[in-house]
């Protein structure tokens, strides 16, 4: 059976489920694995025969697609702002509006990072809350490599996996087992974020059922009548942990968008900056702490 042919095979029987566009980019992703063809080189072969190991390789991809395993698992990885992820139940797929995220923490401390408008000449601190897979504190260190990286989750399973991806990537994590709900710590940081639990369960239905089949419940959901419950207790760590012109950073629901601002104003953080993801969702907020609060709390 020839590439192109397995191509329109998945094309026709993801009908169900994936649109043609999308059935052609699972089948581009299994193929890479499977037939070590980057996507250039894909289109290039539609004629080339694949053997028969191969194929049945890439026709049992095609049967965990159609019960609705995510692409990721069944291939143990997961692409996040140009780097490679090991993932599996025990952790969120990165998404692209993470990625957006990470890029405007990025940009920022590419820029020049100031305390009272003065340069910040030593290595930045960041805490990562909520490691997962791990895609946002080990892209970060990968991409601000001076940078001082920690991170924290209640899943020793995420720290598992989160530690297999800094090995294989090849950064220095700082990795610790907490819940932000309990932790204290006397460090302090320059930049905290957070990419939390904050699908409201009133929300289920709206949801793709592979995400709700196969992904870890722990670290989506959060409970309809405190949805903010982790963001109001990383603010209330931040506030007492982030240095002088620190900044914290949020993933957020984006019908929350508001409630978060107001939360933030309320702890007493300035400067705050609702943005959007490229689908035009409330996606992120960016905060500040006042230095003289910030001094109050060294």
């Amino acid at each position: 059976m020839k590439i192109g042919s397995l191509e329109e095979h998945y094309k026709l029987e993801l009908v169900p489920f994936y649109d043609s566009e999308e059935a052609k980019w699972l089948f581009s992703l299994a193929a890479e694995q499977v037939l070590n063809l980057s996507r250039s080189k894909l289109m290039m072969a539609k004629d080339r025969e694949v053997d028969f190991i191969n194929q049945q390789k890439l026709l049992s991809i095609l049967n965990d697609l159609q019960i609705g395993k995510p692409i990721q698992h069944i291939l143990a990885e997961a692409h996040f702002y140009g780097l490679v992820f090991k993932v599996d139940e025990n952790v969120l797929i990165p998404r692209p509006e993470t990625e957006e995220l990470v890029d405007w923490i990025i940009s920022v401390c590419s820029k020049q990072f100031s305390v009272n408008g003065l340069a910040y000449s030593k290595a930045l601190s960041i805490l990562d809350i909520g490691t997962g897979s791990g895609c946002i504190p080990i892209t970060l260190k990968k991409y601000l490599p001076n940078a001082k990286v920690s991170t924290l989750d209640v899943s020793p399973e995420a720290i598992a996996v989160a530690k297999q991806n800094a090995n294989t990537i090849g950064v220095e994590i700082n990795f610790k087992e907490a819940d932000i709900l309990t932790f204290q710590s006397e460090k302090k940081f320059d930049i905290i974020v957070s990419n939390p639990p904050y699908i409201r369960y009133l929300e289920k239905e709206d949801m793709h059922h592979n995400v709700l089949l196969h992904e870890p419940h722990l670290a989506l959901f959060v409970s309809d009548d405190n949805p903010l419950l982790f963001y109001k207790a990383i603010a209330a760590f931040a506030k007492t942990n982030l240095k002088p012109g620190g900044q914290l950073y949020f993933e957020i629901n984006e019908y929350l968008g508001k409630e978060t601002i107001e939360m933030l104003e309320d702890k007493g953080f300035i400067n705050i900056e609702l943005r959007q993801d490229m689908q035009g969702k409330d996606r992120m907020v960016k905060a500040g702490l006042d230095v003289r609060d910030a001094m109050k709390n060294g």
